[in-house]
């Protein structure tokens, strides 16, 4: 029987629960369980049981339940996208989402190699003006000018994308634009097929029934607060990736038409507030050939790369706040029904909604307005559909951060089923050498599981441990980019 621990003398929480975790039974599983999420920030406390049964004879093949762990739980990834959440899902995600973009420029995946001979072009779609900001302009030639202002911005400026004349700026059109971004893109998409159609002299249907475009686009946040999208489109034959184009499909068709359909598209919003607003592109619309092969500036490494780092952001970049501003247990309508039928105030929020108040929040003045601008307009009937009270903190914009078409490439889903399988695949081997004998390949299995959701994030010792792991991590990384560090 061991003996009670005497950590009185220990001041660390963390260190004294530590201590306490190397005199578990197996410390080492402790540690396996914290490597085995590779860092993550705040990983997922499940308690349960799981068992593999011969569905005829009901024999078990393998089981496995928390209450054998040490800790008496198990620890798994969050899946966090956001880097500014969890640094180690972000890069998985990262990571998926590269394969995902580039399997359909350059085949791999269950994607054909002559993927790359499609036409496709990298297009960037912007916001329009709601008023000057300060800026760092540049000549044609790259040489930086002085702003507006008349000064010259370091790039780290905290000023840049701050409006020149506060008081003038659009802070409703910019919070409504940012709010029907993804609806102007679905529309936009819609045009795109059209002009398509238009320029190459046929039906709509016809041109569906030849041919299919095919994207997948990331979401960005400009410094001033709203969003831009960059998009691979591609140009495929009516099954998608799987058929060629016809050859009347072409790169300077597809160029011609994305300018046409972003010039074209718009949204009518009406509102007795706000008045009747069109949502439209900005004029700085991009529209570049992806070059195969690595022959030329784009290449499908480069774009693959690029969309999947700014998969991982979030609205952070702007200057805000990554975290709901919405009050919890009011769901930020100030009040909560009472036991009597009555309508009692919040006492969380002290009737405002608000997680925390907007006042004392550590952003700009600029992002606080279009945080405020936000907060009022998501009360407004008109706008009620919207939810923007729920999405303040992304200064309105409600879209998914990066989408893609059905026929595009392949899904995360599928590439996280084949992680799944990889990882199950060297279980099974692990049993194997640890002498367990394996099932027959005939034999009919069923999986039999209960798990609950018991509370997220490390213990305080186990933080230590995942501490150091981020550390190795990070230098097996250093390592590889820079090379082994001189003696």
């Amino acid at each position: 029987m061991k003996r009670p621990l005497d950590l009185r003398h220990v001041v660390s929480p963390a260190l004294r629960d530590l201590i306490e975790l190397a005199n578990l039974d197996d410390f080492d599983r402790v540690t396996e369980q914290v490597r085995s999420v590779r860092g993550c920030t705040r990983p997922v406390n499940l308690v349960g049981h799981t068992a593999t049964l011969d569905a005829t004879t009901r024999t078990v093949v393998r089981a496995y339940s928390t209450a054998d762990e040490p800790t008496g739980r198990l620890l798994t990834t969050c899946g966090n996208r956001r880097a500014s959440r969890c640094p180690a899902c972000s890069r998985v995600y990262a990571a998926d989402t590269y394969h995902l973009i580039k399997a359909g420029l350059s085949g791999g995946k269950t994607v054909a190699e002559d993927v790359r001979t499609h036409p496709r072009v990298f297009a960037t779609l912007t916001a329009p003006s709601f008023g000057p900001v300060h800026n760092r302009p540049t000549t044609p030639s790259g040489k930086p000018l002085d702003c507006r202002c008349g000064r010259h911005h370091a790039e780290d400026d905290p000023a840049l994308g701050t409006p020149l004349a506060p008081a003038s700026y659009d802070y409703t059109g910019a919070v409504l634009w940012n709010a029907h971004a993804g609806a102007l893109w679905a529309r936009f998409t819609i045009y795109l097929r059209r002009e398509l159609a238009a320029q190459l002299g046929i039906t709509q249907k016809t041109l569906r029934a030849a041919l299919r475009v095919s994207f997948a686009k990331v979401a960005e946040y400009q410094k001033r607060g709203l969003v831009h999208f960059h998009a691979v489109i591609r140009l495929d034959g009516p099954d998608g990736h799987t058929t060629t184009p016809p050859p009347w499909a072409t790169l300077d068709a597809l160029d011609h038409a994305v300018h046409e359909a972003a010039r074209r598209a718009r949204l009518t919003i009406t509102s007795d507030a706000t008045g009747e607003r069109e949502i439209t592109w900005g004029e700085r619309i991009d529209v570049r050939e992806i070059k195969a092969l690595g022959d030329g500036e784009l290449t499908d490494q480069k774009v693959a790369a690029y969309v999947a780092k700014y998969a991982t952001k979030s609205a952070e970049g702007s200057g805000t706040v990554d975290r709901t501003l919405v009050c919890r247990p009011c769901a930020g309508r100030g009040y909560i029904d009472g036991p009597d039928g009555f309508r009692d105030l919040c006492v969380g929020c002290e009737g405002t909604g608000q997680a925390e108040p907007l006042r004392d929040l550590r952003v700009q003045q600029h992002v606080r307005q279009m945080i405020r601008t936000a907060w009022a307009l998501g009360h407004l009937p008109e706008f009620a559909d919207l939810k923007l009270w729920k999405w303040v903190h992304m200064l309105g914009f409600r879209g998914h951060f990066s989408t893609k078409s059905r026929a595009y490439s392949t899904t995360l889903g599928a590439l996280r089923d084949v992680r799944r399988a990889w990882r199950a695949a060297q279980a099974d081997a692990a049993r194997a050498r640890a002498g367990h004998p394996a099932p027959d390949e005939s034999t009919a299995l069923l999986t039999e599981s209960s798990w609950t959701y018991l509370a997220s994030g490390y213990r305080p010792g186990e933080e230590l441990l995942a501490a150091q792991v981020r550390h190795d991590l990070a230098d097996v990384e250093r390592r590889r980019t820079e090379g082994e560090s001189w003696q």
